[in-house]
C-alpha cells in the first residue's frame, strides 16, 4: 500500500519537504561569490549537479533569490567548493541568513584563498574547488537554475590516488531530508555491463 500526495492540493512547503526527503542523497555545492561591492559570500546549495561535459558546465539551483544568485548575476563568476565531512558544522553555519553585507567567511571563521581564474575566493580547507564563469540562468517557478562553465579545477594532492580524486579521501557531505546529512558510508563497486557481455538469462537475484 502507498500513501498518495497531490502537489496541486498540498501547500508548497509540505511538498518541498517530501521532495527533499525522497530525492536523496543530494551533493552540496558550497558556492562562494563576490558581490559587486566586494563582499565575499559563501553558502551551501543542495540542488547541484554536472550539466554538461564539453564544455564542462556545473549547475546549482537557487530556491528564491539568495545572495549567491544575486552576486553571480552581478559579477558573472562563482566557485563551487566541495563540502567535506570535517567541515560539517561550518558548512551548516554558512546557511544562516546573514545580512548581505556580512561575509560568511568572516562570520563563521572560514579561511579563504585566492582563485586562479575568477575573483571569488576559494575555501582553503576544501579539497576541491571548481572555478566557474556564468554560462546562463533559467527561471523555473520560484527557482533559478545557475549554469557555470568550469574554467579551472583545483584539487588537493591529499585526496588524489593514481591521478584521480578518491572519494574515501574527499569525504563529501550530502543533504538528506529534514535536518539530516549524509556521509559516504559503505561503498559498492560494479562495472557497467557491455551489451556483448549481457548474460542470456538476464540478471537474477541471488538465492536466499
Amino acid at each position: 500500500m502507498r500513501v498518495d500526495f497531490d502537489p496541486a492540493v498540498l501547500d508548497r512547503n509540505t511538498f518541498y519537504r517530501l521532495l527533499t526527503a525522497t530525492v536523496v542523497p543530494r551533493p552540496i555545492a558550497w558556492v562562494s561569490t563576490l558581490s559587486a561591492s566586494g563582499v565575499a559570500n559563501l553558502a551551501p546549495h543542495s540542488f547541484f549537479t554536472v550539466s554538461c561535459v564539453e564544455p564542462p558546465i556545473v549547475q546549482f539551483n537557487s530556491v528564491g533569490r539568495k545572495d549567491s544568485l544575486r552576486n553571480v548575476e552581478e559579477t558573472g563568476e562563482f566557485v563551487v567548493n566541495l563540502a567535506p565531512e570535517p567541515l560539517f558544522e561550518q558548512v551548516n553555519a554558512t546557511a544562516t541568513e546573514f545580512p548581505r553585507e556580512t561575509s560568511e567567511f568572516d562570520a563563521v571563521g572560514i579561511a579563504r584563498e585566492p582563485s586562479v581564474r575568477v575573483k571569488p575566493p576559494r575555501v582553503m580547507a576544501s579539497p576541491v574547488a571548481l572555478e566557474c564563469v556564468l554560462h546562463s540562468t533559467l527561471r523555473l517557478g520560484d527557482t533559478t537554475m545557475v549554469f557555470g562553465r568550469v574554467v579551472h579545477a583545483a584539487v588537493s594532492q591529499d585526496v588524489m590516488e593514481d591521478g584521480h580524486p578518491d572519494v574515501r579521501r574527499l569525504r563529501p557531505l550530502s543533504r538528506l531530508g529534514k535536518n539530516e546529512w549524509g556521509t559516504i558510508g559503505d561503498l559498492r563497486e560494479i562495472a557497467r555491463i557491455r551489451l556483448g557481455d549481457w548474460p542470456s538469462g538476464g540478471i537474477t537475484s541471488p538465492s536466499r
